[in-house]
C-alpha cells in the first residue's frame, strides 16, 4: 500500500498535529508500506523556512515545499499562508507517482480538497483526519459571525469535503455526532482516538526529574498546563484559580507550550500580581516523558460550546506519564467523558475558578489519591487508549480503504 500523508506539519515539528502524523506514518512502514508525507518547510507558527526540501527519516519520505511568509501574525497573513500551501502541495502531490490512499489532515483548513482533487486527477482514495472542525471553531470562539456569507461559504466547503471523503475518522464520541450532523453517512465514519505511547512516555521518578530540579520545585505539588494555549482554550478559569491558591505555600503553577492564549493567561497573572507559576517553551519530543512526569497533576481545558470541535490530545499523554488531570470544561465532552469513566481526574466547569482551586487543593491534601488516579489513568491508556490500539486501527481502516472496501461517498446524504 502506498500512502500519502499531508498535514502542513509534520516531523521534527513538536505541535500534536505532527506528532501524530509522524507515529503514523512510522507504524506504516513498520508493516511495509511505502509512506509519503507532504508538510511545510516552516516549523508551526515561525517565519521562514528552516527544514530541507526533501529527506528520508526512517524510511518515511518527506517532501516540503514553501514556507510560511508571515508566520500567525493576523488572519490575512495566515489565509496566504495557507492558501500558497495548498497550491505548492497539490503541485507536488500531482507529480508523485500513484498511491493508494492520502490522508487529509486539518492544517491547514480544507487541505482535504486537495485530496479530493489528487482523487479526480490520480485516482488516489482519500481518508479525511478531523482533528478540529472549521469554520466551527472560529464561530464559537466569536472570530466569525455563525450566519454571515463568509462563514455559510466555509461551512459548505468543509460539508464537500467530508461528504466526498472515503472516510472520516474523528477523534471522539461528541465529534462524531457533529460531523454525522453535517450530513456525513454512519458508514463513512470511523471514530479513532488520539494517543500516546506507554513505551515512549514512562513515568520518572520525582527524584530523578531534571526538570524539578531545574525549576526548585522541591515537594510543592507541581500543576502542569503543557502544550497548545489556543482560541478554544479556557484560560480565565484557570488564571482565577491560580490567583485564589496564591497564597498557598504547597502548590506551584507550570504553563509550558505557545500559542495565542498563553500570552493572555500570563498577562492576567500578572496583572493579580501573583508569582506562584513558572513558564517555559514547547520541549522536544525526546524530553516529553520527563516533562510531564515532572508534574504532579495535569490541566487541560475547553470552552464551553467547544465539545466536538476539537479534542484536547494532552489527555493521553497525561495517562501515559501516570498522572492525574483536572479537566475545565462541559461534562460531556469526550475528555470529561473518559476522565469521569476512567476515574483517573477530576472535571470542573468553566467559569467556577473557585471549584477549580478546590480540584487542586483536593491532590494537594492528598498525594496517594492523586497517585491512585495516575496509576489508574496509565492502566486505561494500556489497555484502551494507547498508540498500539489506535494505530492497529488506523492501518487496517487504510487498508480497507486501499483495498476499496468503502461505501462510495454520498454527497446527497441530509443536505
Amino acid at each position: 500500500m502506498r500512502v500519502i500523508i499531508l498535514n502542513q506539519c509534520f516531523y521534527p515539528d513538536v505541535v500534536a498535529t505532527a506528532q501524530h502524523g509522524w507515529d503514523l506514518a512510522r507504524h506504516l512502514r513498520s508493516k511495509g508500506h511505502d509512506v509519503t508525507a507532504i508538510a511545510s518547510r516552516s516549523i508551526y507558527g515561525e517565519k521562514g523556512a528552516t527544514l530541507p526540501r526533501a529527506e528520508i527519516v526512517e524510511g518515511v519520505r518527506i517532501l516540503r515545499v514553501g514556507a510560511s511568509v508571515f508566520g500567525k501574525s493576523s488572519i490575512l497573513a495566515r489565509i496566504f499562508d495557507f492558501a500558497l500551501f495548498y497550491i505548492l502541495a497539490l503541485g507536488t502531490a500531482v507529480t508523485l507517482p500513484k498511491h493508494d490512499v492520502c490522508v487529509c489532515f486539518t492544517t491547514p483548513p480544507f487541505i482535504a480538497l486537495v485530496g479530493w482533487l489528487l482523487r479526480l486527477i490520480r485516482g488516489t482514495r482519500y481518508v479525511y483526519w478531523v482533528m478540529d472542525l472549521y469554520p466551527d471553531l472560529p464561530v464559537a470562539c466569536g472570530v466569525m459571525r455563525e450566519r454571515s456569507l463568509v462563514t455559510r461559504f466555509f461551512e459548505q466547503l468543509n460539508r464537500f469535503c467530508l461528504r466526498r471523503a472515503d472516510r472520516v475518522v474523528v477523534l471522539g464520541r461528541c465529534m462524531d455526532e457533529r460531523v454525522l450532523n453535517k450530513g456525513v453517512p454512519p458508514s463513512s465514519i470511523t471514530r479513532i482516538n488520539v494517543w500516546s505511547d506507554q513505551e515512549e512516555i514512562r513515568p520518572v521518578p520525582t527524584a530523578e526529574n531534571k526538570f524539578r530540579a531545574e525549576w526548585k520545585v522541591g515537594d510543592r505539588l507541581l500543576v502542569m498546563y503543557s502544550g497548545n494555549f489556543g482560541i478554544g482554550h479556557d484560560v480565565e478559569t484557570i488564571a482565577d484559580g491560580v490567583i485564589r491558591l496564591a497564597t498557598d505555600g504547597r502548590i506551584l503553577f507550570a504553563f509550558v507550550g505557545g500559542g495565542k492564549r498563553k500570552s493572555e493567561l500570563i498577562a492576567l497573572l500578572k496583572a493579580a500580581g501573583v508569582s506562584n507559576y513558572i513558564e517555559g517553551p514547547y520541549q522536544p519530543r525526546e524530553r516529553l516523558d520527563e516533562l510531564l512526569s515532572a508534574a504532579d497533576v495535569h490541566l487541560a481545558s475547553l470552552k464551553n460550546g467547544i465539545e466536538g470541535i476539537m479534542v484536547p490530545s494532552k489527555l493521553y499523554g497525561v495517562l501515559a506519564a501516570s498522572r492525574p488531570i483536572v479537566f475545565i470544561g462541559a461534562r460531556h465532552g469526550e475528555v470529561a467523558r473518559v476522565i469521569q469513566e476512567e476515574q483517573c481526574g477530576l472535571v470542573v466547569n468553566c467559569g467556577d475558578g473557585a471549584a477549580f482551586a478546590d480540584a487542586i487543593t483536593v491532590f494537594a491534601t492528598d498525594r496517594a489519591e492523586a497517585e491512585r488516579c495516575g496509576a489508574r489513568g496509565r492502566g486505561a491508556l494500556i489497555n484502551t487508549w494507547g498508540a498500539s490500539h489506535a494505530l492497529a486501527k488506523w492501518t487496517t481502516l487504510l487498508e480497507e480503504v486501499a483495498a476499496g472496501h468503502v461505501q462510495a461517498p454520498n454527497p446527497q446524504t441530509h443536505p
